[in-house]
C-alpha cells in the first residue's frame, strides 16, 4: 500500500507541475478550451498542494530507500531528479514572465533622435499636449510597459499572439496597480495584479479569475498607426528606445509588424476570413462589428453603421496606419469620399485630412471624433466579442 501510495503520489505532483503551466501557456491542446477556473485554483493553491504531495509520498519514499535494494534506490534517486527537473523547467524557464522581461532601462527620444525605423508600427498616446509612441517590436516583447503621461499612469499593453494593443489606468480600488504577466487563455495574455493575485485579460482589461473577477480597468484612448504618420500627426512625440539588453529578442520581431512572421502563433493568415487574418474591430453600445483588413486595404475606405455610430475607416496610402471616425458632425451624418490623402464630404463638399480634421471649406475647423478601433487576428477578436457581425458589402 505504501509503494502505491509513493508511485501515485509522484504521478499526481509531476502531474500537477506541469498541468498548472500547461493550461495557460500557448502549448498544444491548451488554449482550446475553458480552463481558467482550474488554473487559477492550481496556481493560488501550488504551495499548499505541494506539501499535501509532499507530505503523501515523503514517509514511503524514505522507507523505500532505507529498505531498498540498489537497483530500487538508483530508480528512487532517478525519480527525484525527473521532479527536481520538471519543476525547475515548470517553475524558472516556461512561466510568462521568465520569458517576457520588462525593460530595464526605459527611455525615449524625439523624432531627431529616434534609433525606431519610421516605417516601424506604433502604439500612440496623448494627453494635455503629451503625445508618446511604443513601436510594437518593442512592447510585443515586452508584453506590458508601465509609464505615465501628463502626470497619468497608464499600462501599455500587446499580445502578439492575438495582435491585440491596448492600453490601461492600472487602478484597481483606487490605487496605482502592478501587474506581471501570468500567462494567457484563449491565446490572450493574462496579467496578475501584485495586490490581490486576481488575472486580467489583456484584449479587454477584465478580471476574469480572482477576488476581483468582474471587474475592469479603464482603457485609455490609443491609435495603432506606423511611427511616420504618428509623428506627423504629433511631431514633437516622444518615442520609446529598444532596451539594449533584449536586443536578440526585438530582432526575431522585426518582421511581426507586417505579418512576415515565421512562429505558428503569430504569423499572418494571408486570405480573409481565416483563424489568423487581419480584421479591424469595432464595439458601440454592446454592439461589435469585424472589417475584413483585406478589404479596407482594397478600398482604403468603409463607410458603415453601428446602434448610434455612423462609422469611417480610412487607411492611409502606407496601408498599414487606419483611422476610426464617426461620421456624426453637429446634427449632420457625413458622407464621404476618397481624394487621394484626404477626404471630401459629399454633404458640403468640405476637404478633411485623413485624422478627421477639416482643413478646406464650409465645415473649415471642424473635427470628426475618434472612434475605439483595433486591428486583431480574427480569432482574438470574435472570441472575445462572440457577438460580433462581420460586415460584407453584398
Amino acid at each position: 500500500m505504501k509503494k502505491l501510495l509513493l508511485y501515485v503520489g509522484f504521478i499526481f505532483l509531476v502531474t500537477f507541475e506541469i498541468l498548472r503551466v500547461y493550461l495557460i501557456m500557448p502549448m498544444p491542446g491548451s488554449q482550446q478550451f475553458d480552463s481558467i477556473a482550474l488554473a487559477y485554483f492550481l496556481g493560488s493553491n501550488k504551495v499548499y498542494i505541494r506539501i499535501i504531495l509532499y507530505c503523501l509520498i515523503a514517509y514511503p519514499f524514505l522507507l523505500e530507500f532505507k529498505n531498498g535494494k540498489k537497483i530500487k534506490k538508483a530508480l528512487l534517486i532517478a525519480m527525484a531528479i525527473f521532479y527536481i527537473g520538471i519543476f525547475y523547467a515548470f517553475t524558472f524557464v516556461m512561466e510568462a514572465d521568465k520569458m517576457f522581461y520588462q525593460p530595464s532601462n526605459k527611455f525615449f527620444q524625439h523624432a531627431d533622435q529616434n534609433k525606431i525605423s519610421q516605417n516601424k508600427l506604433v502604439i500612440g498616446i496623448e494627453s494635455e499636449g503629451i503625445a508618446k509612441a511604443y513601436p510594437i517590436q518593442l512592447i510585443g516583447y515586452h508584453h506590458q510597459v508601465v509609464d505615465t503621461i501628463a502626470n497619468t499612469p497608464v499600462m501599455v499593453t500587446y499580445c502578439t499572439v492575438c495582435r491585440t494593443g491596448r492600453v490601461f489606468h492600472p487602478i484597481v480600488n483606487g490605487n496605482v496597480e502592478q501587474f506581471r504577466l501570468v500567462g494567457m487563455d484563449h491565446f490572450n495574455a493574462m496579467f496578475e495584479d501584485a495586490t490581490t493575485k486576481s488575472w486580467w485579460a489583456q484584449a479587454t482589461g477584465e478580471c476574469i479569475a480572482g477576488p476581483l473577477k468582474g471587474n475592469k480597468l479603464k482603457e485609455f484612448p490609443s491609435e495603432q498607426l506606423r511611427l511616420d504618420a504618428w509623428l506627423k500627426k504629433y511631431p514633437t512625440s516622444d518615442i520609446l528606445q529598444p532596451d539594449e539588453k533584449f536586443k536578440d529578442q526585438f530582432a526575431q520581431m522585426d518582421a511581426y509588424d507586417k505579418g512576415a512572421s515565421k512562429g505558428t502563433l503569430t504569423k499572418r493568415d494571408i486570405d480573409s476570413w481565416k483563424f489568423k487574418s487581419w480584421v479591424i474591430g469595432v464595439e458601440s453600445m454592446g454592439n461589435a462589428k469585424t472589417y475584413d483588413w483585406n478589404m479596407l486595404v482594397s478600398s482604403r475606405m468603409i463607410e458603415d453603421s453601428l446602434e448610434g455610430l455612423p462609422l469611417l475607416i480610412v487607411l492611409e496610402n502606407d496601408t498599414a496606419s487606419f483611422h476610426a471616425l464617426s461620421r456624426q458632425y453637429l446634427n449632420e451624418v457625413l458622407k464621404f469620399k476618397l481624394n487621394g490623402d484626404s477626404l471630401i464630404d459629399i454633404n458640403t463638399g468640405s476637404l478633411w485630412d485623413l485624422n478627421g480634421n477639416c482643413i478646406e471649406g464650409q465645415l473649415k475647423g471642424g473635427a470628426l471624433i475618434k472612434v475605439a478601433a483595433y486591428q486583431e487576428f480574427l480569432h482574438s477578436w470574435e472570441y472575445f466579442h462572440p457577438n460580433a457581425k462581420r460586415y460584407n458589402t453584398k
